[in-house]
């Protein structure tokens, strides 16, 4: 057996190859085992990368046929599928490519194929032709994500009933689209379609839309979509999807029972949320903890019971987000270099890439008023906000949450253009216990969308300028 790695890191998603890099960065002699052809996990190749390129071109495609007119440009767009789906492709090769040329700049081994762990310091690599090999590390970091969610009974086939994955190629715009679970996966892919032409009803278990954000926001996100042309179905559960002679009949019921119905349409999207990715890989055999929902186990340092076998992203606790992962794959590497690696998980943004984008970090006003915390909060609407005006992309507000005692920011949500962009403000903000007097004093380039997350700061104190 060759000398041991430093590390060995399994799954080569943002987390896990952002782990490799950091690691080697850090002088240590670091491996990476990938079961796909291609690195970047599903986030590169079947998740926020292509689901972000459908996004901006459905978006764009939705603005010419119906907004540049009210701005004198006339036009006629004309959809051309086929090549909506390549331009999709052709950002996910140049993302996995430049990972691949990340690998080979630091000096990183990889090895494709299946990883398994045999026991602490040896990871067993099976390729895809069978041959197999052992490899030795001082170290092994399991990332290897996480896989969609099944519904009981109903058969995903990625052509007519299809997870994210199916949904990111249809071969054709299915003209009525079902979607099982109105989170932001299906929230954001049901909104792809239904802008190039599908007709999309969100089926939804609970008696809400976005289980988990701030209700407000929900709620206003729920009537912006309905007047998009979304239809809703909630507090309703999928029983069954069976196929008829006009396409897929799907049976709905109450969830907490009743009168069932049916609903017709020609493609159904199971987004029900995801699962850790922990199975085969020899875990159990080792002793390596799970809790009941399959997560791997760790402790503060992101390390198992099991000593110098390592978890992050998707397999562990916490949000199901790429950038998640990626902050605790560069603390790992720290950690084994020696370093204080450290994740503030109270400072972790949540984007829904929908139009209007929605963007929130830090706590819910559920959580505030579960918690006890008295706060106070400052909003301010974008139809007040003079680039949205000029713009028309008046639709969604901002709004601050801070400690009613001490003025510090604790929770942030924005709905409207760019909102993707403008919280990164309110991360660096919260990063530093920052106050919404600090947010409010400090000086907003004229004119902005950032200027309504400096306006919403001053409401909290209840002296917005432009409202």
């Amino acid at each position: 057996m060759a000398d041991p790695y430093d590390l060995i890191v399994i799954g080569s998603g943002p987390g896990g190859y952002v782990c490799a890099i950091r690691a080697a960065q850090l002088g240590l002699k670091t491996a990476v085992v990938e079961k796909w052809a291609t690195f970047g996990g599903t986030c590169l190749n079947v998740g926020c990368i292509p689901s972000k390129a459908l996004l901006h071109a459905s978006e764009l495609y939705e603005e010419a046929g119906h907004g540049f007119g009210r701005m004198g440009i006339k036009a006629q767009p004309e959809l051309d599928l086929k090549r909506m789906l390549d331009f999709k492709d052709e950002g996910v090769k140049g993302n996995v490519d430049g990972v691949a040329f990340l690998m080979k700049k630091n000096k990183i081994d990889t090895f494709l194929g299946t990883g398994r762990i045999a026991k602490a310091g040896q990871v067993e690599v099976t390729s895809a032709a069978g041959e197999r090999q052992v490899l030795a590390t001082r170290a092994i970091v399991i990332a290897t994500g996480s896989d969609v969610a099944r519904l009981p009974g109903i058969e995903i086939n990625e052509v007519d009933i299809v997870s994210s994955t199916g949904a990111l190629s249809f071969a054709k715009v299915p003209e009525r689209l079902l979607v099982v679970g109105a989170g932001v996966i299906g929230l954001e892919l049901g909104s792809v379609w239904r802008r190039l032409g599908s007709t999309v009803t969100v089926v939804e278990f609970l008696d809400r839309i976005l289980p988990g954000m701030d209700g407000e926001v929900a709620r206003t996100l729920e009537r912006i979509y309905a007047k998009q042309g979304i239809t809703f179905r909630l507090g309703t559960k999928v029983v069954a999807v069976a196929r008829g002679e006009g396409g897929l009949e799907v049976t709905l019921e109450p969830a907490n029972g009743g009168t069932q119905d049916r609903i017709d349409a020609d493609a159904v999207l199971v987004s029900i949320g995801r699962v850790p990715y922990t199975d085969g890989l020899g875990l159990d055999e080792i002793g390596v903890l799970r809790d009941a929902k399959k997560r791997v186990v760790v402790n503060g340092r992101f390390e198992t019971n099991v000593t110098g076998i390592f978890a992050i992203g998707d397999v562990i606790t916490g949000p199901m987000l790429a950038h998640k992962a990626e902050d605790e794959g560069v603390a790992v590497a720290e950690i084994l270099a020696g370093q204080a690696g450290h994740v503030n998980h109270d400072v972790i943004p949540n984007v829904i890439y929908t139009s209007p984008e929605v963007a929130s970090v830090g706590k819910t006003e559920e959580e505030l008023k579960a918690a006890g915390i008295a706060y106070t909060i400052g909003k301010f609407p974008l139809t007040a906000n003079g680039r949205a005006k000029v713009n028309k992309t008046t639709d969604g507000f901002v709004k601050i949450l801070a400690d009613a005692k001490t003025d510090r920011v604790l929770g942030v949500h924005i709905i409207g253009a760019n909102a993707s962009e403008l919280i990164a403000e309110a991360a660096v903000l919260m990063e530093f216990a920052g106050s919404a007097e600090d947010l409010a004093r400090t000086c907003h380039a004229h004119p902005t969308l950032s200027e309504a997350v400096k306006e919403a700061a001053l409401a909290v104190a209840k002296r917005a300028i432009h409202m």
